[in-house]
C-alpha cells in the first residue's frame, strides 16, 4: 500500500515498479521447489493498481452475476415502462373529448402536453421515491444472500449521491420518453373529429390500437427472455443442490482445532488423544483427521510422477492426508485394495489410495495396486514416493461446479509437517448440536488451551452455493414480477379495447351472435398478440441465454424444455388476462351497449 505524491499518477507508479521488478523477482526466487518452478517465478512482474475500491475476491466471483442482475432489472424496467406507456395511451384515448374541448376553448397544444406530462412525472416521481426507500431493504437482502457464517460481508449501503442521481435520471427519462408520446398524440387530434364522434364508441379504426398492441407484444417478448433466464438459473441451482458430491453430508460436522500453544513435539500425540476421545463419545459413529475438508474451497496440488506396470506419466494431482476411518466417516466407498490402518505410521513405507480420476489419468485403468506416486519437492515437502494400495470412488474436491480432479490420499501420520492445527470430521448418530457440545467438552477436558471451532458440513456445502442461490432467488422473483406485470398490462389493454368496442359487440349480440363467439373474438385478439410476442421472445432468448452459460450447471442455455415451459406459461397468463374482459363482454346486455349509439 502506498500514497501517491502530489502530481503523480497510478500509471507512473505502475511503469516504475515494472522496470524494477526484474531485479526484485531475481533476488527473491524461492528455494526448495523442484526444477522449473524458479523459471516460472522469474516470469512474474510487478505493477500498481488503484486502492480506492479495495481488493476483493467478490469482484471476480460475483461480477458477472451482478451485471446479469442489472440486466434483469433493466428488462423488468422495460416491462414496467411498457405498462406505463399503455396506461398513458389508454388514458389519453379516454380523455380525447376533454382534450378536444380544451383545444376548442383556446388552450395551446404546448400547455396540454405539459399538463399530461406533469401527470406522468408525478406518477414516475412517486414510484421512484418508493423505489429509493425499498432499495435499502433489497440491497441489504443481496448482501445477506452473499454472507455466510465463515465470511460476513460488511459493505457500505448508505445512500450515495451518484446512485440517487442515476435512479432519478432514469425515472425522469423514462417518464419523458413513455409519457411524452401519448401527450403529443393527444394534442394532435383534430378537435372537430373528436367532438363529432360525441360519446359514441367506435366500431372500426382498430389501427388506433396498433401502438398499444405493439407495446404489448414487446412486453411479452421481453418477459419471455427474462423468464427463460430465470428458469434456467433456478434449474441450475436445483441441479447443484441435488447433486451427490460422492460423500455423506448429513449428520457430519468438522471440528477445527488449533494446537498453537503446544510445543511441536507434543502436537501429534495430542491429535491422537483427541481423536480417540472424540471416537469414544456415544453419539459419534466415526471420526477422522484430514488435511482437506471436501468442498471447503481450499486446495493442495503437487506435481507427481506415476510409475505403473506399463508406463510412466507426469502431471499434477490433489494431495490429501487422512487418518484411518476417514473413508468410513465420509462414506466414500473403497473400490479395491485396503484402507489405512494403525500400521501406516511415520516410519513405515509410504502408501496412498487414489480416486477413479487419478486411475484413469495416470494409470489408464490398469491395475493400480503396487504402482508408485512420486511427489515433486516443495518447501517443507521433500520428494516422497508412495505405493498405491487401493482405489476409492470419485468425490467432489474444491466445489460442486468443478470437475473431479485426480486425488491421492496419504496417511495423516506420514504428513511431512507437524502442523499446529487439525481438521477432524465427525459423523454423528444423534442430532448434531448435542454431539458438538459433547466434542467441545472432550476438548476442554483434554487441554483448555486448545482453541477450536466447528462447522456443519451440509451448511458449509450450502454456503458454497451463495452466488447460485442469490441468482436463483432474485431471477425467480423478477421472473414472477415480470409475469404479473404482463398479466396486468395485457388485462388492462384488452379491457380498454373491449370497452371501446362495446357498441360493436352489442350489435353482434343483437344480430344473433352467440356469447361463445364473443368470448372467442376477444380472447383470440389477445392470444394473437401473445403468440407474436412469444415468437419474438424465443429468438431473443436463444441469443441472450448463451451469455449465461458460465452461470449454469447441468443444463444447456438453449434447453428446449425450458423454452417450451415458459412459452406455455405466457400463453396461460395471456389467456387469463384476456379471458376476464372477454367474459365480461360476452355477458354484457346488448341493449345497454346500443344505448351509446
Amino acid at each position: 500500500m502506498g500514497r501517491l505524491k502530489p502530481g503523480s499518477s497510478v500509471a507512473e507508479v505502475a511503469g516504475y515498479v515494472n522496470t524494477i521488478s526484474l531485479g526484485i523477482i531475481e533476488a527473491t526466487v524461492p528455494t526448495g521447489y523442484g526444477p522449473g518452478a524458479g523459471e516460472s517465478y522469474r516470469k512474474f512482474r510487478l505493477s500498481a493498481f488503484p486502492a480506492g475500491t479495495g481488493v476483493s475476491q467478490l469482484r471476480t466471483e460475483y461480477g458477472n452475476s451482478l451485471w446479469l442482475l442489472l440486466g434483469i432489472t433493466s428488462l423488468v424496467l422495460v416491462i414496467a415502462c411498457v405498462n406505463l406507456a399503455n396506461l398513458t395511451l389508454a388514458r389519453s384515448s379516454a380523455r380525447a373529448r376533454e382534450t378536444a374541448v380544451r383545444l376548442a376553448l383556446g388552450a395551446s397544444r404546448a400547455r396540454l402536453v405539459v399538463q399530461l406530462l406533469s401527470e406522468s412525472l408525478l406518477l414516475a416521481g412517486t414510484g421512484a421515491a418508493a423505489g429509493a426507500g425499498l432499495a435499502q431493504f433489497f440491497s441489504r437482502s443481496i448482501v445477506w444472500f452473499l454472507s455466510t457464517e465463515g465470511n460476513r460481508l460488511d459493505i457500505d449501503l448508505n445512500a450515495d449521491s451518484r446512485v440517487l442521481a442515476f435512479t432519478s435520471a432514469v425515472a425522469v427519462l423514462t417518464c419523458v420518453f413513455f409519457g411524452l408520446t401519448p401527450a403529443i398524440r393527444s394534442s394532435r387530434l383534430p378537435p372537430a373529429t373528436v367532438l363529432s364522434a360525441g360519446g359514441r364508441g367506435s366500431t372500426g379504426s382498430r389501427e388506433r390500437f396498433a401502438l398499444q398492441s405493439g407495446l404489448a407484444v414487446l412486453q411479452i417478448a421481453v418477459s419471455l427472455v427474462l423468464l427463460s433466464g430465470a428458469l434456467l438459473l433456478v434449474r441450475s441451482f436445483w441441479n447443484l443442490t441435488t447433486l451427490h458430491p460422492g460423500f455423506r453430508r448429513d449428520g457430519v460436522f468438522v471440528t477445527y482445532v488449533n494446537f498453537g500453544r503446544q510445543p511441536p513435539e507434543r502436537r501429534e500425540a495430542l491429535k491422537r488423544e483427541l481423536l480417540e476421545s472424540i471416537r469414544s463419545i456415544p453419539q459419534v459413529r466415526a471420526a477422522a483427521v484430514t488435511s482437506h475438508v471436501p468442498l471447503s474451497g481450499s486446495s493442495w496440488t503437487m506435481g507427481v510422477r506415476v510409475t505403473g506396470a506399463k508406463e510412466v506419466r507426469e502431471g499434477a494431482s490433489k494431495i490429501t492426508w487422512v487418518s484411518p476411518d476417514f473413508f468410513r466417516t465420509m462414506e466414500i466407498p473403497i473400490l479395491s485394495g485396503r484402507d489405512f490402518d494403525e500400521h501406516d505410521t511415520a516410519t513405515s513405507p509410504k502408501v496412498a489410495l487414489v480416486n477413479e480420476t487419478f486411475l484413469r489419468q495416470f494409470l489408464g485403468n490398469a491395475d493400480p495396486i503396487g504402482a508408485t506416486v512420486r511427489t515433486g519437492a516443495e518447501p517443507g515437502y521433500p520428494e516422497a514416493t508412495y505405493e498405491v494400495i487401493g482405489v476409492v470412488k470419485d468425490a467432489k474436491y474444491g466445489n460442486l461446479r468443478q470437475e473431479i480432479p485426480p486425488i491421492a490420499y496419504a496417511p495423516a501420520h506420514q504428513h511431512p509437517i507437524s502442523a499446529p492445527w487439525a481438521a477432524i470430521v465427525v459423523r454423528s448418530a444423534e442430532p448434531l448440536p448435542a454431539t458438538i457440545v459433547a466434542v467441545k467438552q472432550r476438548v476442554a477436558e483434554l487441554d483448555r488451551s486448545i482453541r477450536m471451532d466447528t462447522s456443519v458440513l451440509r451448511t458449509q456445502v450450502r454456503e458454497g452455493l451463495a452466488r447460485e442461490r442469490l441468482m436463483a432467488w432474485l431471477s425467480g422473483f423478477f421472473g414472477l414480477l415480470a409475469a404479473v406485470l404482463v398479466l396486468i398490462g395485457l388485462y388492462g389493454l384488452q379491457s380498454f379495447i373491449t370497452l371501446t368496442r362495446r357498441n360493436e359487440l352489442g350489435i353482434r349480440l343483437a344480430l344473433g351472435a352467440q356469447r361463445g363467439n364473443i368470448l372467442w373474438l376477444v380472447l383470440h385478439q389477445g392470444l394473437k398478440l401473445a403468440t407474436i410476442g412469444i415468437a419474438i421472445g424465443l429468438a431473443g432468448a436463444l441469443a441472450l441465454t448463451r451469455l449465461m452459460s458460465g452461470l449454469l450447471f447441468g443444463i444447456d442455455p438453449t434447453d428446449s424444455a425450458t423454452l417450451i415451459a415458459i412459452s406455455l406459461l405466457l400463453i396461460a397468463v395471456a389467456s387469463l388476462a384476456c379471458w376476464l374482459p372477454a367474459r365480461r363482454a360476452a355477458r354484457g346486455d346488448p341493449m345497454e351497449a346500443l344505448r351509446y349509439e
